[in-house]
């Protein structure tokens, strides 16, 4: 399966899991496995979330921010991927002047 995320139209998330601002994504989900490629703008924020069921990778595509795993803040950019295992928690949070822009899979365990 191949998905364009070229055609894909975007959707806004308000305060998604809590967080500040939105989330603009583009967002796969099939019942078991989310993919997404999200944007959040200087001072937005995804909240804070447990993984019970499933994991989390994501891939930061461009700019900078904070990850939060298990309570311990973390700088992110650009280039750099982050994973959040099953049991545990993390927040994201664009702490710079520019877009933070990610891709992300949450496969079901």
């Amino acid at each position: 399966m191949t998905l364009d995320y070229h055609s894909m139209p975007f959707e806004d998330f308000p305060n998604f899991k809590g967080g500040e601002k939105k989330l603009r994504a583009q967002m796969y989900w099939d019942g078991r496995v989310r993919i997404l490629h999200g944007i959040l703008e200087p001072g937005a924020s995804i909240g804070e979330h447990l993984h019970e069921t499933n994991a989390e990778i994501m891939f930061i595509l461009a700019g900078e921010g904070t990850i939060i795993d298990d309570g311990v803040p973390s700088p992110i950019r650009a280039g750099q991927c982050t994973y959040c295992a099953l049991g545990h928690r993390h927040s994201l949070v664009n702490t710079s002047g520019a877009d933070l822009e990610f891709y992300a899979s949450v496969p079901e365990q």
